[in-house]
């Protein structure tokens, strides 16, 4: 499996419930949705890469040591002279509230990766690709996600997380973003987004709309989290499942899509009937909002089964 994307240092104050101007102590987590997304995968015994940039600084030391700790292969994660390694700072206010203050300027080096310097060939024989929509969010970025979904010729599983981050996107970008994602989901064959990406990339917020629209742009399995509703996977055969979410007190909401995401792969690599892979990967999901970090907290698979067979 191969993530493309966002890479960066998470802060996050540990104390929950606490403004940020008034937090003293934070911890320091590997960071950016695609990375924890293959970290998730490695926890589950997936072998995994990541395709991203740093700063040419100690963070940037510290983001390739952290991927290679969690088992994520790291080789395609050169660094950036000149640009400072992205940070990003959360608030955590349970059960939903969570404020993220992205440090991503002048220049985000996950946004310098480029065509030419993509491992097509690595890309290619990927068993999973996983894109994301903030990659499409800028130049050179969005032609070397583009570049890498097309090189795949919709082989399964080629993901596009939706991932619509407008802060992430100057503001001159963002009348064409549903224009980039139309390009993304016409090489994809799995799309992954919450409600409001959804709306973002197909103009459809109500669930089955939803799903039917990412269909109609081409992919065969559509993912639309629902939040506390659950999630809907609409397959082209004309499966449909509907998963509602596995309770749990929430301690820290925002590692959980990418924990889902991660055992989303891994159920997919597996073959399982398409129900078992949605209940999966919310399981997945649950465990990481009940947690304080997102990478570092990415569950192990008897720790997922554990949570199944006691919601069974």
């Amino acid at each position: 499996m191969i993530a493309l994307g966002r890479l960066g240092v998470d802060l996050y104050p540990l104390r929950t419930g606490v403004p940020l101007a008034e937090v003293e102590t934070f911890g320091k987590f590997l960071g950016g949705s695609p990375a924890n997304v293959v970290v998730a995968a490695a926890r589950l015994g997936r072998r995994t890469a990541l395709v991203s940039r740093t700063g040419e600084d100690p963070f940037g030391d510290y983001l390739r040591a952290e991927l290679e700790k969690f088992g994520v292969d790291a080789r395609w994660v050169p660094a950036v002279p000149g640009l400072p390694t992205p940070v990003t700072f959360c608030e955590i206010f349970p059960p939903d509230d969570f404020p993220l203050y992205f440090y991503r300027r002048p220049e985000a080096p996950d946004l310098r990766i480029t065509a030419d310097a993509l491992d097509l060939d690595a890309i290619g024989a990927a068993r999973v690709l996983w894109a994301t929509g903030t990659g499409l969010s800028a130049e050179p970025s969005r032609t070397a996600t583009l570049t890498a979904l097309a090189h795949r010729r919709r082989a399964a599983h080629t993901v596009l997380d939706l991932d619509w981050r407008p802060m992430l996107w100057d503001e001159a970008e963002r009348p064409d973003a549903r224009a980039h994602y139309a390009a993304a989901l016409a090489h994809a064959t799995v799309a992954v987004g919450n409600l409001a990406e959804c709306e973002q990339a197909t103009g459809e917020r109500e669930p089955e709309a939803a799903a039917d629209a990412l269909l109609a742009a081409g992919v065969t399995l559509a993912v639309v989290k629902q939040g506390p509703d659950g999630v809907l996977a609409a397959h082209r055969d004309g499966t449909r499942v509907t998963a509602p979410p596995v309770p749990v007190e929430v301690v820290n909401g925002l590692g959980a899509g990418d924990a889902f995401g991660g055992a989303l792969c891994h159920g997919l690599l597996a073959g399982w009937p398409l129900a078992d892979t949605i209940g999966y990967a919310n399981a997945a999901g649950a465990l990481v909002a009940g947690r304080l970090a997102c990478s570092s907290a990415m569950p192990r698979a008897e720790e997922i089964e554990a949570l199944l067979g006691g919601a069974e």
